[in-house]
């Protein structure tokens, strides 16, 4: 007897067709004599309108309380569909995020999960019981309901699957497993049979959607077994794990990120610690900075340029702005019509030809680019806004993706 943990996406329960096309999926893998835990989020596109609803009430509520109503979708949720296992003659209970319950921080909206509490769990099991518990939201040391942030619910699924020492994690999607690029912008993009942690990783973190990468950092520090699957298709999915065998490929996938803003700080003076002085400034505000180039210095200046989210890009002016003195620097230049196209794979570091079949494809196409970024198994080039889906084109092109 396996036991086995199946997450389903709001995609997947957005309706009552689809809620019964769920309860069919984790009875058929229980009567297969399987142990089921199943974690769900809100449907469709509940959780937009609770934030659309609350700001019709108060334009600035509370944290505290935005997590109380953002955490009822998955109630809802977990509840249709316990009620359509129970249709099917399935012992089977739902469960809150406090009634598991999983212990989290305090940092409403984004809390950490700090430990899965199993007892409840396991009684459930152990009386034969399908458990089917709410996503996104946990209980902090006030008892007071926390939401897990964006990716919630494929986080709490890995959580439990860790803590419960599941056979396996199964993450239930509109898609079929995770492609060599999106489909939907590169037709001839392949469904990848595995993957790697740190491939997904760099995939998640670069823009692909199937996975958050908070979800894959957790499977990876726990190991968990994880399955990215179709709701909708009875078909294998992609399986992610720690080693594959798929070694021959030079690189697993193309991703974009659109979600990229560039700064650039002009005549800065070139002395030692600027980069402390700029960086540790934006670190104290809590502003990651991905993409970074530093200009050769020419006449006592230089220039540094950087990337940060574009949520973060008028906070991070702000910062700089209210250091220009300390860091001592004369201008900043900011571009938000740009995005970031990653090349990732465990074949990056190992041929010295993936970079340059990369800078080939955007050569050929007459695609300019602005920064470039490398690591062991990824290499990202920052290009105009414009250029994004025909770059990811025409570097999967250069690859042979097939086994």
């Amino acid at each position: 007897m396996a036991l086995i943990v199946q997450k389903f996406g709001g995609s997947s329960v957005a309706d009552t067709q689809r809620l019964e096309n769920v309860a069919d999926i984790i009875t058929d893998t229980y009567k297969a004599g399987n142990q089921v835990i199943v974690v769900v989020s809100a449907q469709g596109d509940t959780t937009d309108e609770f934030i659309e609803k609350a700001g019709e009430i108060n334009p600035n509520p509370s944290r505290r309380e935005m997590d109380v109503l953002m955490s009822a979708g998955e109630q809802i949720s977990m509840a249709l569909l316990a009620m359509a296992v129970e249709k099917r003659d399935i012992p089977v209970v739902s469960l809150t995020g406090w009634q598991v319950p999983v212990v989290t921080s305090s940092s409403y909206r984004m809390a950490k999960i700090k430990r899965v509490e199993t007892e409840r769990l396991q009684l459930e099991l152990e009386n034969n019981k399908i458990v089917i518990v709410a996503g996104f939201q946990g209980i902090n040391k006030y008892d007071d309901i926390t939401t897990i942030g964006r990716g919630g619910s494929d986080t709490t699924a890995v959580a439990i699957a860790a803590a419960m020492h599941a056979d396996l994690c199964q993450i239930y999607t509109d898609v079929d497993g995770v492609y060599s690029a999106d489909p939907r912008i590169v037709p001839t993009a392949k469904k990848l049979d595995e993957i790697t942690y740190d491939e997904m990783l760099e995939l998640a973190s670069m823009g692909a959607q199937v996975l958050m990468n908070r979800s894959v950092e957790m499977a990876k520090k726990y190991r968990v077994n994880l399955e990215v699957v179709s709701s909708f298709h009875r078909v294998p999915g992609t399986i992610i794990k720690e080693d594959t065998k798929m070694e021959k490929l030079l690189i697993t996938g193309v991703a974009r990120d659109k979600d990229v803003a560039r700064i650039a700080l002009t005549g800065i003076v070139d002395r030692p610690g600027q980069a402390y002085k700029i960086f540790s400034r934006l670190a104290q505000k809590k502003i990651n900075v991905d993409l970074i180039i530093q200009s050769i210095g020419h006449e006592d200046v230089k220039d540094i340029s950087f990337t940060v989210t574009k949520e973060n890009l008028q906070p991070a002016i702000q910062t700089l702005e209210e250091n220009k003195e300390y860091i001592g620097f004369t201008d900043i230049k900011t571009d938000e019509n740009i995005v970031k196209v990653s090349v990732v794979g465990a074949g990056v570091a190992s041929n010295a030809g993936v970079a340059s079949k990369v800078f080939e494809a955007l050569y050929d196409a007459n695609i300019n680019i602005h920064m470039i970024s490398t690591s062991e198994i990824k290499i990202s080039v920052l290009l105009d806004a414009v250029d994004g889906d025909r770059a990811m084109r025409v570097i999967h092109d250069k690859f042979d993706f097939t086994m």
